[in-house]
């Protein structure tokens, strides 16, 4: 159970720390009267610090065969991600490491420095065959700390090198940091980068995702992308509605006045804990409206709080889901903007040795 708090925690999304009973964890509960005097006693509390554990896997490349999603392979190179977004449907992995899926999710941060040469041991073996690496399908490679570590940086140095496509989602303008990169990728065909804008109003999105680029910076980041070549995409994710849904019709315009040629939209998913810290924050943030969102919510997903089946996860039932649709189809229309056709080039993949050279023939 999470603990609706009546304050929001500054500068993060989740508004408690409280650890899911679906693995039979136990359950941590703060009681006492002492609460009551706590900060007479001891002070104000100590502001929340992001920590970081380096972990050493022995892989880097994860496969799956999930039928609707347009990839087969993924690197994340972070666990955790200190962007805070509270919709996030990655949230329950830290649950694995027995943390919550709530504030030790955007505060307990895991890096993974080795994940570029994992990634070209990987690439050398006999009879891998290539096809695009998606990154920032699970956490954002483009987070904070990837300013200091730097791991998408190698990795995308490992693609060139070895000319093996990728695509990059993420919420940040620090992709910019590594320009250089993507633009001589764009000229090989071997990049795709697509920009999640959930809203254009900067204060929505301080509570929604409090540590991510401010949506004009990824406004601007999506600007220079096109400048410089790179195919780019929009993606309106997730939609909330009674929330950031009235912003669909603005963000495609926008968008399409910078030059993007495609844009999509993602339904909110709630999956397992990330129900009760969405409602914990609806209950703090828009107290007002928290019923109504939630009753939406419910009824496009069948009466339940997530709809966790292949296919109608991305496809939500009903009026609302229906409406959606409707203005999203004649946004794209008037703004003269389509869905995404990018095709990357496996034809020229290069495997390295194991050395770090590449084979010659």
């Amino acid at each position: 159970m999470f603990h609706v708090k009546h304050s929001p925690v500054k500068g993060r999304g989740a508004q408690s720390a409280s650890v899911p009973t679906r693995f039979g964890l136990a359950e941590r509960e703060v009681d006492g009267d002492w609460r009551d005097y706590v900060e007479t006693l001891d002070g104000p509390p100590v502001k929340l610090r992001t920590t970081v554990i380096e972990e050493r896997p022995k892989s880097i490349l994860t496969f799956n065969q999930s039928p609707d999603v347009p990839f087969d392979r993924s690197i994340n190179a972070y666990r955790g991600c200190e962007h805070g977004c509270v919709y996030c449907f990655a949230r329950p992995t830290h649950a694995y490491h027995d943390l919550s899926p709530g504030l030790d999710f955007e505060t307990k941060l895991f890096a993974k420095p080795d994940a570029a040469e994992l990634l070209r041991k990987t690439l050398a073996k006999k009879g891998y065959q290539p096809k695009p690496i998606a990154m920032g399908t699970n956490t954002d490679p483009y987070q904070p700390i990837e300013r200091d570590y730097r791991i998408t940086r190698a990795i995308l140095e490992v693609c060139l090198e070895t000319r093996h496509p990728v695509t990059i989602t993420t919420k940040s303008d620090r992709l910019l940091d590594d320009a250089d990169l993507l633009e001589a990728l764009a000229r090989e065909k071997l990049v795709a980068v697509s920009i999640s804008v959930t809203t254009l109003d900067p204060a929505l999105s301080g509570k929604l995702e409090p540590r991510c680029a401010a949506p004009a910076k990824r406004l601007v980041a999506l600007e220079k992308l096109v400048g410089l070549g790179v195919p780019v995409h929009s993606s309106i994710s997730p939609i909330i509605p009674a929330i950031t849904d009235e912003f669909i019709e603005d963000i495609i315009a926008r968008i399409a006045e910078l030059g993007v040629k495609s844009v999509n939209w993602i339904p909110l998913r709630l999956p397992h804990e990330v129900a009760p810290l969405f409602r914990e924050w609806l209950a703090v943030h828009y107290p007002d409206r928290a019923a109504k969102v939630m009753g939406i919510v419910r009824e496009m997903r069948g009466g339940r709080d997530n709809d966790p089946n292949f296919h109608s996860r991305f496809n939500p039932q009903g009026v609302w889901p229906d409406l959606i649709r409707a203005r999203f189809k004649v946004a794209c229309k008037r703004a003269g903007i389509g869905k995404a056709r990018f095709e990357l080039d496996c034809s020229r993949f290069c495997a390295p040795e194991v050395g770090g050279q590449l084979r010659l023939l």
